[in-house]
């Protein structure tokens, strides 16, 4: 196998959220959290890191969604796109810039990657009949269409799918198809759209996906399922009042299909960054230079758009863009052994769960289960284990108590620790947190991130075993310097567990960093400074509690609320 190609930057993207409502917890366990920890990995290494997102604002939901509110689409997704920044800021989120596709910038980076392709003349021109609505005079959308389900006979399926049975569907398959805004019938008409051929680019997308055996199993198994047949043609546009108009002679009401446009707003996003920077052309590094590594977070259900499609427009494109070289999508959380539905409200909201807890434990909880390589399970009950047993137990506590001593006895600075007095416990507790550290580092390379939290939950408790045997609550009484000396030696493993914890719950050890007295920024290389001995005699800062304990009653409150949505 080749050696893996070295790359002087790397930009980060996680899946547009969709600007129809909040962000939920399978949201952040799919896109979110595990791109914004790799992003706070790779910053703290002190890499060139470009982290990029934005909302996803055109498509059927966002005009059903405002028309049922009796406002614009424009006015719903500015509320929204308000509400998902705030509750991202809240969680931690640390893009380096969140962006909007109703933006002009985004219409006019669509419109000119739109028309790069069809100058090249690399779109098809197809003519297919769709419903057409005679009472409102305009195409219908499969989302705006309802009928009866031709699998299960249930009525109320939807043009796109059946809630009873689960089975996708097309909208001229529905038994009596009517409006669903206005219970109307509707006819077939015939209407024009352009299309990509993926079919044409089936080869070279093969070979891109097999040149990346170390992809994870589930994008290289959903790429070759795609493989085992010939590609269809996708739709490029759509008839339809909301979004990116089609710039072409004689094409009014005709807008781009959001899963064409929206991944262009990764581009439009760093371009507007790069303008904010006051260097408009500083985004083409990002995208046209071969030593960017490109890397996509998503969830499953994007693998197609993100492993597929986009790469097959990226590749089309006259300029040299980049592709993804890895596209890590993680599978599925489930929510107290049910599947999250956002129609029935079962879901735990990132605001609302905001606004009764703070975000480290949430992101600790979620990095430790979460779906990288199968469904997973949120519960309550775990999360206050996660926070009481292991934030607070393994972590907190251990930094509290050596924080506490070195206070007391010891006015606040570093004690006098030396090679001459190291003991086998004392170099046996140093080397496992260091093998930790490194195992650490190495799974979060590979996106291993369940991984690399189980290396720093091993670390966490190397150092309280050693605390507990190197004892310093006894040698105070017998042996002052000796006790300083494994007080010495317990800092720095805290500087390890530091680094390790930092971009998971990056709130809490923000203030553990400018407790030990770093001289550098925890996000600008950091690590540096973090892998170093922290030298005798240094002033520490006053500790407080990082990791307050969560009572039952307060989790149960929450149990409770979800099995009252379940009897529902």
């Amino acid at each position: 196998m080749s050696t893996p190609k070295k790359f002087q930057r790397t930009l980060v993207t996680s899946a547009l959220p969709y600007a129809n409502g909040e962000i939920h917890l399978g949201h952040l366990a799919g896109a979110y959290l595990p791109a914004d920890i790799f992003v706070r990995f790779l910053r703290m290494q002190g890499r060139d890191v470009l982290y990029i997102c934005g909302s996803d604002e055109y498509g059927v939901p966002i005009t059903l969604t405002a028309e049922k509110e009796g406002i614009s689409p424009k006015e719903l997704v500015d509320r929204n796109y308000a509400s998902i920044k705030k509750s991202f800021e809240g969680f931690g989120m640390s893009f380096d810039n969140f962006s909007q596709t109703s933006r002009e910038i985004h219409t006019e980076t669509s419109q000119s990657f739109f028309m790069d392709l069809h100058d090249q003349g690399l779109l098809k021109q197809k003519t297919t009949e769709q419903f057409f609505s005679p009472s409102q005079n305009r195409f219908l959308a499969d989302r705006y269409i309802e009928g009866t389900c031709p699998k299960c006979d249930t009525a109320g399926a939807r043009g796109d799918q059946c809630e009873k049975c689960g089975s996708s569907l097309d909208p001229t398959e529905l038994i009596d198809p009517h409006n669903v805004l206005d219970n109307s019938p509707l006819e077939l008409r015939e209407t024009t759209h352009w299309f990509l051929p993926l079919a044409e680019w089936q080869p070279r997308l093969e070979k891109y996906s097999a040149d990346h055996p170390e992809w994870k199993e589930n994008v290289r198994n959903y790429c070759g399922s795609w493989f085992k047949d010939t590609l269809a043609d996708r739709a490029a546009t759509r008839d339809l009042g909301w979004g990116v108009p089609v710039p072409l002679p004689d094409h009014e009401g005709k807008v781009f299909y959001v899963w064409f446009e929206a991944p262009i707003g990764y581009i439009s996003s760093t371009r507007e960054w790069a303008a904010d920077q006051g260097d408009p052309e500083a985004w083409r590094k990002w995208w046209q230079d071969p030593d960017t590594r490109l890397v996509h977070f998503i969830g499953k259900d994007n693998i197609f758009f993100h492993a597929l499609m986009f790469p097959a427009m990226l590749m089309a494109h006259t300029e040299d863009y980049i592709v993804a070289d890895n596209v890590p999508a993680n599978e599925f959380l489930n929510l107290e052994g049910q599947k999250l539905s956002t129609s029935r409200n079962f879901a735990v909201w990132l605001p609302e769960y905001l606004e009764k807890f703070s975000a480290d434990p949430l992101r600790y909880t979620l990095a430790r289960n979460l779906p990288e390589t199968r469904d997973m399970n949120f519960t309550w009950e775990g999360f206050l284990a996660r926070n009481n047993n292991e934030l607070g137990n393994n972590f907190g506590n251990l930094i509290n108590r050596v924080f506490t001593f070195i206070h007391k006895y010891f006015e606040g600075r570093v004690p006098e620790w030396s090679e001459a007095m190291m003991t086998d416990l004392d170099r046996q507790a140093l080397a496992d947190v260091q093998a930790d550290l490194e195992k650490y580092s190495a799974h979060m390379e590979k996106f291993e991130i369940k991984a690399a939290m189980e290396a720093c939950f091993h670390a966490g408790q190397a150092g309280n075993r050693y605390f507990d045997e190197s004892a310093p609550f006894k040698t105070r009484k017998t042996d002052l310097v000796r006790c300083g000396h494994s007080l010495g030696v317990i800092v720095q493993i805290l500087r390890m567990l530091c680094l390790m914890l930092a971009p998971v719950v990056p709130f809490g050890m923000e203030k553990v960093w400018s407790w030990l007295g770093a001289e550098t920024s925890l996000w600008q290389g950091g690590w540096d400074e973090g892998v170093k001995d922290i030298p005798a005699g240094r002033q520490l800062g006053k500790q407080e509690i990082l990791f307050p304990r969560f009572e039952e009653e307060q989790i149960q409150a929450e149990i409770d609320r979800l099995k009252g949505l379940l009897a529902e």
